[in-house]
């Protein structure tokens, strides 16, 4: 394996917060840096700094864990391009690997046996215009689309858009999930969502209720 490199703020093992596997112990790989900034973004400290670390010492980390489950995370993932190597040698050793992607960056190049999870950028975000639509023709059966929910806009923008792409028939699981800083009530998406019989799986993300969002958790 080559010495490649990548520059990370963390690698912690926790319960995921989110997504399909909530609630399932996991290795999270947190990449520094990102090319966002939206308005609710929640690990701002993965923006700058981190450490360089090699890959074979990132899958030697990882393995002390023996996990069955990795998450590669960040910040953006994809910002750094040694991401697409570190994601295929995890798949390798046999790992369920998940990515979580803003969605800005191309994810066609992302090894097929990972599980991309993709942020849709809602209006609130203030970042909508990064959205690379093209990627949606390049997701999976498997994969997971997520749309972080601020207001009725951002909701009503979410379900046209779920609509437009067929994303519930294009990918395994759609996410909502509500702006955690109190602009929107959790049972407020709920009811919007049983309201108009909406396919989607809502999540409360179980690691800022347990954790608060501390690093490494």
């Amino acid at each position: 394996m080559s010495e490649k490199q990548l520059r990370l703020t963390e690698i912690f093992y926790s319960l995921q917060g989110e997504t399909r596997t909530a609630g399932l112990p996991t290795v999270f790989i947190r990449l520094t840096g990102c090319p966002l900034r939206c308005g609710y973004c929640d690990t701002a400290y993965a923006f700058s700094g981190g450490q360089i670390w090699s890959l074979n010492a990132i899958m030697a980390e990882v393995l002390q864990y023996q996990p069955h489950y990795v998450t590669v995370t960040g910040g953006e993932p994809l910002a750094q391009p040694n991401c697409l190597p570190l994601l295929t040698a995890l798949a390798d050793v046999g790992y369920e690997v998940s990515l979580e992607t803003s969605g800005a960056l191309p994810i066609e190049r992302v090894d097929p046996r990972i599980v991309v999870v993709m942020d849709l950028k809602t209006p609130s975000s203030g970042e909508l215009q990064r959205n690379l639509y093209s990627n949606i023709e390049h997701l999976k059966q498997q994969d997971q689309v997520k749309f972080v929910i601020g207001s009725r806009e951002d909701y009503q923008w979410a379900v046209f858009k779920i609509d437009e792409y067929d994303l519930t028939r294009r990918v395994s699981e759609v996410l909502f999930s509500p702006v955690h800083h109190d602009e929107l009530e959790p049972r407020q998406l709920a009811e919007w969502i049983l309201a108009d019989r909406l396919p989607v799986r809502m999540q409360l993300q179980l690691h800022k209720y347990l954790w608060n969002d501390e690093p490494g958790h």
